[in-house]
């Protein structure tokens, strides 16, 4: 069937930024390729970790238990988490903001007399723009996740919460390499770049002071801190530097620390389809005087930035579970066709559908919940049972809301309220079907940009009933 034609383009139906970034994320056909290898990868790898479905929904109903009791309670568990860790040596530090967090990270590097950072994992980090922060003070952060360092070295964004870099072939990485290291012979051999990543970085883990990292877990009853890897570099984070900074939301809490064990069977799992992953650090404290290494301080910075609105609203608080998985995204039709780049946000996919538009604002993402084909496979796979659907519908309601002029959908369910004017309506509507069928082939709009309009019908579906014998009563 041929496009229609158009002769114009009304201003109700041009792009908006969203809609030109997805638009540039298509035209990427490498990248597209890239996401979707990777993508059916970890499909596949999560489903091979689950083999026994009902073993599967049983731990399901386990996480999502242990985190609707932390969010149930916690504003209780923060203040125990606080204690336990103060006690342990663990200096606490609160902000609402993002600006509030950079600030106290910069006055804590600054205190070390540090002029540069190394930098573990951290979604939170790049949530507050700690990176550009630190820059702007004139403080280095060094990414030393491969991914992260990959893609710093690009100045690209994270493409995924789990896998930065996972839009890049490896032939793509050697040739960022080549760019910024001319001086070494650098081949294609994924085991060949990730030792030659680790030979580049490893040399500066011992010269710095201070590390900076995210977190998995907080465990309320201990004071611990919980982070989890594959690399080792977090574990040298955390370890070599004098300082260790680590920053968070507050809904990372959980009561005890027999709960930790589910949440990771479920998290590495759903995120890479790994029974264990590689290190499991657990730090309650700095360096003991009978101890050998670790570092002699150790901050613990909880970010806010609309988490306790979102846990005092009963159903917003679902979407507080995450346990950052990835899972989500994965599997989504949408994200898997364009990326997380196509996204223009920290927080990619479903998640991000749902989550940035409370961090930020409606006015500013409340229009990520139109990518989304609510197929519900993100709610299906996600392993402590957020309804990201229902979340993202939600997000849809409160932007209509918003706005200042009803939408067409909020019209047509007000008119639909009231069956006399509804019918009266549609009848003048078949009236007026041929003039209005031309006139749809010439007035575009974001449906009718990509598919054939729709054409109106001469008689309405009540006046064929009747004609059928199915008169209302």
């Amino acid at each position: 069937m041929k496009p229609v034609q158009r002769r114009f383009q009304p201003p109700w139906s041009r792009p908006s930024s969203l809609q030109q970034r997805l638009r540039t994320a298509l035209a990427r056909q490498p990248v597209r390729r890239n996401i979707a290898r990777a993508m059916n990868g970890l499909v596949d790898k999560r489903r091979a970790a689950f083999p026994d479905a009902q073993t599967l929904e049983a731990l399901r109903d386990q996480g999502q238990a242990i985190r609707d009791q932390a969010l149930d309670h916690l504003p209780t568990l923060l203040r125990e988490l606080e204690a336990n860790c103060t006690a342990n040596g663990i200096q606490v530090h609160w902000a609402e903001t993002p600006a509030e967090a950079n600030a106290q990270v910069l006055d804590i590097v600054r205190a070390a007399g540090a002029d540069a950072v190394l930098k573990g994992k951290s979604m939170v980090s790049e949530e507050i723009g700690l990176n550009a922060a630190l820059a702007a003070a004139g403080i280095e952060a060094l990414e030393t996740d491969l991914g992260e360092w990959i893609i710093q070295l690009a100045g690209e964004a994270p493409a995924h919460i789990v896998a930065p870099a996972v839009h890049l072939s490896r032939q793509e990485v050697a040739a960022r390499f080549r760019t910024h290291f001319p001086e070494l012979e650098i081949g294609e051999d994924i085991a060949d770049l990730t030792a030659l990543a680790r030979g580049l970085l490893r040399d500066r883990f011992a010269r710095m002071r201070v590390g900076v990292t995210g977190v998995n877990f907080l465990v309320a009853e201990t004071g611990s801190l919980c982070l989890i890897e594959n690399e080792g570099n977090g574990r040298l984070c955390t370890t070599l530097p004098e300082v260790h900074i680590a920053i968070t939301g507050i809904e990372k809490v959980i009561a005890r620390l027999d709960q930790l064990p589910p949440l990771l069977r479920l998290l590495t799992r759903s995120a890479t389809g790994q029974p264990a992953t590689t290190y499991v650090n657990l730090i309650s404290g700095p360096r003991r005087t009978s101890e050998r290494d670790g570092p002699h301080e150790v901050h613990l910075i909880l970010l806010d930035h609309g988490r306790a609105r979102m846990q005092a609203d009963p159903e917003q608080r679902a979407i507080l579970r995450c346990i950052r998985c990835g899972a989500c995204m994965n599997h989504c039709p949408v994200y898997t066709r364009v990326g997380g780049h196509g996204y223009g946000t920290v927080y990619p996919g479903p998640l991000g559908a749902v989550l940035e538009p409370r961090l930020q604002g409606l006015q500013l993402q409340g229009e990520l919940a139109e990518a989304s084909s609510l197929c519900g496979a993100c709610a299906e796979v996600c392993p402590v049972r957020i309804p990201l659907p229902q979340l993202i519908r939600r997000v849809r309601r409160d932007q209509r809301a918003r706005q200042a002029r009803p939408g067409l959908w909020s019209l047509w369910s007000r008119l639909q309220a009231r069956p006399l004017q509804a019918r009266r309506f549609t009848r003048a509507l078949a009236g007026l079907a041929p003039a209005l069928n031309v006139a749809l082939r010439w007035l575009p709009s974001p449906w009718t940009r990509s598919r054939e309009p729709p054409r109106l019908a001469r008689q309405t579906l009540a006046d064929l009933a009747e004609q059928e014998g199915f008169a209302d009563d």
